[in-house]
């Protein structure tokens, strides 16, 4: 199993791809700690908090 990477612009967790499907980086870290599902952004303090408007899964902090 390959693991994921997380956008550094966006924070967003990825697989396979090359760019970041929410914000089209192309920066991936493979070096993050902790995730946070969102599932409604509309709906969520989190996603607000956070800045995220597209559910997915989002690193919570990423390495140098």
């Amino acid at each position: 199993m390959k693991k994921e990477k997380a956008c550094r612009n966006c924070k967003r967790l990825i697989h396979e791809e090359k760019v970041c499907p929410v914000c089209g980086g192309k920066k991936l870290s493979p070096l993050w700690k902790g995730y946070v599902v969102i599932m409604e952004p509309d709906k969520s303090e989190i996603a607000k908090k956070l800045n995220i408007k597209i559910p997915g899964r989002y690193a919570l902090q990423l390495g140098r």
